[in-house]
């Protein structure tokens, strides 16, 4: 059920019948018609743009048109009155009824709320994608996050969603940590060492070192690098990848793929992408003019292979290719993409870090290139967290180096707290984590907020089984029982769900839910304190069952809502606080 649609519909329907009657002339675009929930509550249930988009292309009035349309709609049982406002909206009141329908829908409809949007469409949304020389630190913690409860919001719309991670471990940077590990396993055999040249001085490399020394004994002292460098990268990235395995799991990630960008090389993946763009006229040698400011590393005074990015919106063509023959790190992530569409997906979706926004353009054409513009790429860039306590910046760990580790901020206030504040801005939106914030019990605290309106309304139902209430059949609860204004508002609050899911889902932007869940909440607290003045409000009525049930009909659809959408943010909604 999805209210909001069906009175949009009934709208487009009543639009057909004046063009059909010859009140609107044929030929009009209804496309932009909507309906939605009024700017000012006072002014209705909802409101639709129906009369503001048609006046000009029709030629007619816009009072003549809000007329004609109100005299239709208002002939719907549903709809009690349809009054023009401003510029052109016309605002409905519906019939009380209507929210007894939405709560008797979330009561006995599982998938309420969910959205045949993404119709099965095949969705990658990539992200984390962090190198593979260390735990996860605090600022991959948000993109993990916001990826993962993307992916499920995107399930929930009716994607076929794949959750990927791109292991970089084609570069330099796991030959820094293969040395890196090899000085932990000198250190292990009682050696004293300096960590020199940018290699990782975390103790999370001790262990590697140690088991390196149980696996292979001395072999590897005083030898060479061309002894043991192919060995111990291999076996160093085994050892990161199971840390970054278990920082996912504290944080209830779950990723269906890991992909290596080592299996692009010597496979013929990156040659076979390279060609494919050939064969389009979009690979060409050429020499760069010099960047202003910066050089890029990728950047050679010289003649290189380049591609035609420009051709796709990208500020200047990029090299794919050195003077020397090796390829640019841009190419393997050429061949990546190509991979990801040679397996079939219908749309593409990349997190990265906010440092990587200079990445973005290159590889939307990269993508709009390989696919013929058929599979989209949405780059969506998280930006940094800081951490805080007690109004201060705040380090929490010494042991992974130079960062502060994921491991650490779940350990502090647990994954459900962390996932539920990440989310609480938008993903390109800067965010501060103020440890003593996000675990106090205030209305400031969305992660509280929330999970206290799970608690209690749980602790209601509760003391209804106690009490003798029979909350069996909730969803059969004379729901004409519970009409007062604030009753009424938070089941149009509830009609809001589907609508919401599709418009986050729509525009790849999670936080919508937590925003919902606060407004929910808030609806759920402001009917409670109105229960302290007004006993008739009350969700328990000792001398009045019908009411009773019919009160916690309401609140129990409240607690679904509000569970299936903590389980979009991967938070588990609280039974009780503690």
């Amino acid at each position: 059920m999805n209210l909001f649609a069906d009175i949009r519909a009934t709208v487009i329907d009543c639009l057909d019948a004046l063009t059909i009657e010859g009140v609107l002339p044929a030929g009009l675009d209804f496309a932009n018609v909507t309906v939605e929930p009024p700017r000012d509550a006072s002014h209705g249930d909802m409101a639709t743009n129906a009369v503001m988009v048609l006046a000009k292309p029709s030629g007619m009035k816009p009072r003549d048109i809000a007329d004609a349309l109100a005299a239709k709609l208002v002939a719907d049982t549903r709809i009690t009155s349809a009054d023009i406002a401003g510029p052109g909206f016309l605002n409905l009141a519906l019939d009380a009824g209507v929210w007894a329908g939405v709560v008797s829908a979330v009561l006995t409809d599982a998938d309420f709320g969910k959205s045949n949007l993404g119709a099965g469409k095949k969705m990658n949304v990539e992200y984390i994608s962090a190198n593979p020389t260390g735990p996860l630190h605090v600022g991959h913690t948000r993109g993990a996050v916001f990826g993962d409860a993307l992916a499920s919001l995107l399930a929930y719309a009716g994607y076929d969603v794949t959750r990927e991670y791109y292991i970089n471990d084609g570069g330099a940077q796991v030959d820094v940590l293969a040395r890196s590990v090899y000085l932990r396993y000198l250190e292990a055999h009682g050696q004293a060492v300096t960590f020199e040249d940018g290699t990782y001085p975390g103790e999370y490399l001790i262990q590697a070192g140690q088991d390196l020394k149980a696996r292979v004994g001395d072999a590897y002292v005083g030898q060479g690098e061309e002894v043991w460098l192919d060995d111990v990268r291999e076996f160093g990235t085994d050892a990161m990848m199971a840390l970054i395995r278990e920082d996912l799991d504290s944080l209830g990630v779950k990723m269906d793929v890991f992909y290596s960008e080592k299996s692009l090389y010597g496979t013929g993946l990156i040659e076979a992408a390279i060609a494919d763009l050939k064969t389009k006229g979009l690979i060409y040698k050429g020499t760069l003019e010099p960047p202003k400011g910066k050089l890029p590393e990728d950047w050679e005074p010289r003649e290189q292979t380049l591609f035609k990015s420009t051709e796709f919106g990208d500020d200047v063509d990029r090299p794919i290719q050195k003077s020397d023959g090796a390829w640019t790190y841009f190419a393997p992530d050429i061949a990546y993409h190509y991979d990801k569409i040679s397996r079939g997906f219908d749309a593409l979706i990349d997190v990265f870090g906010a440092d990587h926004g200079g990445y973005v353009k290159r590889m939307k054409a990269a993508v709009a290139a390989l696919s013929d513009n058929a599979v989209p790429l949405d780059v969506k860039l998280t930006q940094l967290v800081k951490l805080y306590k007690k109004g201060e910046p705040f380090k929490m760990s010494k042991r992974a180096g130079t960062f502060i580790m994921l491991r650490d901020l779940v350990a502090e206030v647990g994954p459900d707290v962390t996932r539920f504040h990440m989310l609480t801005r938008k993903n390109d939106a800067p965010l501060d984590f103020d440890f003593d914030k996000v675990t106090e019990q205030s209305k400031d605290n969305p992660v509280f907020y929330v999970q206290y309106a799970s608690a209690r309304i749980h602790s209601v139902m509760r003391k209804a089984v106690e009490a003798g209430v029979d909350v069996s059949d909730l969803a059969h609860a004379d729901l004409s029982l519970a009409t007062h204004p604030a009753e009424l508002a938070m089941a149009a609050k509830l009609a809001e769900w589907p609508r919401l899911v599709e418009i986050a889902a729509k525009g790849h932007e999670p936080h919508r839910i937590a925003f919902y869940l606060y407004d929910l909440a808030s609806e759920l607290h402001g009917l409670w304190n109105r229960g302290s003045d007004d006993a008739s409000l009350r969700f328990l009525q000792v001398d009045n069952i019908p009411a009773t049930q019919a009160k916690i009909a309401l609140i129990k659809s409240v607690s679904v809502v509000i569970s299936h959408g903590l389980g979009i943010l991967g938070v588990t909604p609280a039974e009780e606080m503690r």
